[in-house]
């Protein structure tokens, strides 16, 4: 038996302790934003926060994640959430959308510790998650705009 703290909330497990956090999250608890895609930690879809820090959820161990603060994408709350999701929706972002949960996760790490990122900054915080339907020019108005309104 391990628990887990998911989005400020502790869940006790009895799960493999070499079980990927995904699984845990998709199949044990329900929390599906976190995404399926390569297995392998390339594609960083499954994206979540560990501590604070984005993390592919394929490739970490459950076992690992015991005693650390877990965010998945539907625990993102607060004001540099709620900005960029609205501004995700005004530059009309997702395309295919199978990869927002990962960009906005990411997005929210990057604002909340850069509220003025440059272009080189937003270009590095996003090179892990590997988007197939090429947002990547809406992600970055999206990162401005949303930077623009916490700055006000």
């Amino acid at each position: 038996m391990l628990t887990l703290t998911v989005n400020g909330r502790p869940h006790p497990l009895d799960v493999d302790p070499e079980k990927p956090l995904l699984w845990v999250l998709r199949d044990d608890l329900g929390l599906t934003a976190a995404k399926y895609s390569c297995g392998i930690g390339q594609c960083w879809a499954c994206t979540v926060q560990v501590d604070g820090a984005p993390v592919p959820s394929c490739s970490l161990p459950v076992g690992a994640a015991v005693g650390r603060a877990i965010t998945t994408p539907e625990g993102l709350q607060g004001r540099v959430a709620d900005a960029l999701r609205e501004a995700w929706v005004d530059e009309s972002v997702p395309q295919c959308g199978y990869c927002q949960p990962a960009q906005i996760t990411h997005a929210v790490t990057l604002l909340s510790t850069n509220s003025a990122p440059t272009e080189a900054q937003i270009d590095a915080a996003f090179a892990p998650v590997l988007c197939r339907c090429g947002s990547y020019a809406a992600i970055r108005r999206a990162v401005r705009r949303a930077a623009e309104e916490l700055a006000r």
